[in-house]
């Protein structure tokens, strides 16, 4: 069964999740090796919860124009930016992820100024832990067709309602642009509307 969103992106009713407590990290590394070569699954450690994840073509395609969409802004806007992808941030023992997409504004840095995740059904119980732990500044997840915006405070996350690091970004604007059934359509339709 398919859900469709408020435009024709069809998108599907679940993604593939697992979670499991009490992994210790050297079981998670284990668990890891037999993933490595499987395309399509990503794997998240964080204070003993394994997370495995299948990830589609929906995800992808959100993942992507989100990504170009930001690339337009950063261009127009002339901000300085350095793309980190899905880079690995690790700190052994305790925690490894990778973001759908990750930046530093500015300047490059060992941690990423912003990462944003795709997700596509529901969050995970290490959503914004993981993040917390790096000490990532602000955090979006783009979850059941909605962008979410988070911003560290004194060691807790708060949502709020714009993004601090690029105050000017009409975030419903982009989220609107998502939504759209064409990427070509949502290049044009954000460019406009900058």
């Amino acid at each position: 069964m398919t859900q469709a969103l408020e435009t024709s992106i069809v998108l599907p009713e679940e993604e593939q999740r697992f979670y499991r407590r009490g992994v210790s990290w050297e079981r998670f590394q284990a668990i890891q090796k037999g993933f490595e070569h499987l395309p399509g699954v990503r794997l998240f450690y964080c204070e003993g919860v394994l997370e495995i994840v299948g990830v589609g073509k929906a995800h992808e395609l959100i993942s992507g124009l989100i990504a170009g969409l930001l690339i337009i802004y950063f261009e127009i806007k002339e901000i300085e930016f350095f793309p980190s992808g899905s880079y690995s941030q690790i700190i052994p023992g305790v925690v490894e992820y990778q973001a759908d997409l990750s930046y530093c504004l500015g300047t490059d840095k060992n941690r990423p100024d912003l990462c944003i995740e795709v997700v596509i059904t529901s969050g995970s119980p290490i959503k914004l832990q993981k993040y917390k732990l790096m000490e990532v500044p602000e955090v979006w997840f783009w979850e059941d067709g909605t962008l979410e915006v988070y911003c560290l405070r004194e060691q807790e996350y708060e949502k709020v309602s714009n993004s601090e690091l690029l105050p000017e970004l009409d975030l419903s604007l982009l989220n609107r642009c998502l939504l759209l059934s064409s990427p070509l359509e949502a290049i044009r339709e954000f460019r406009q509307g900058i």
